[in-house]
């Protein structure tokens, strides 16, 4: 790649800085721990920063509010590979969201890992708190 511009720069944005992601070595199973997540109306108890109340279910979808605020969110849940993605509409026709791993640990227990979008008006420090202490609540739920 000598004398060419990175990926990155060639789209005029730095990919790194879109997103924080972070994991946690949990005691929990990952089987219950992807039972958790994949019920939504989980979030407020583990994320607390994107969910005061969830409504609904798997086949009406899901509500969430947030500071008076209500928007659909759906939670795409592929057990057999261990992932939980929560996307919301973000543009017309486009989505986005929080994305979690559940791997088994090597010892047992479970290795969670997420990944959350910064946006462009929050501080990253701000997003990479937020993450690690829904991580680890998420770990003291499903333990």
């Amino acid at each position: 790649m000598i004398g060419r511009e990175p990926p990155a720069s060639r789209y005029g944005r730095a990919v790194g800085a879109r997103t924080e992601t972070q994991s946690l070595e949990s005691s929990a199973d990952p089987g219950v721990v992807l039972e958790l997540l994949a019920d939504a109306r989980n979030l407020p108890d583990w994320a607390p920063g994107f969910a005061d109340a969830v409504s609904g279910d798997v086949q009406a979808g899901w509500r969430v509010i947030k500071d008076g605020e209500e928007f659909a969110v759906r939670v795409a849940v592929q057990r057999d590979a261990g992932t939980v993605d929560f996307l919301r509409e973000i543009a017309p026709g486009r989505e986005g969201g929080a994305y979690v791993r559940v791997l088994a640990g090597a010892a047992g227990g479970s290795v969670i890992v997420m990944t959350l979008p910064v946006p462009a008006d929050v501080d990253r420090a701000v997003v990479a708190a937020t993450l690690s202490d829904e991580l680890a609540a998420l770990s003291r739920l499903a333990a």
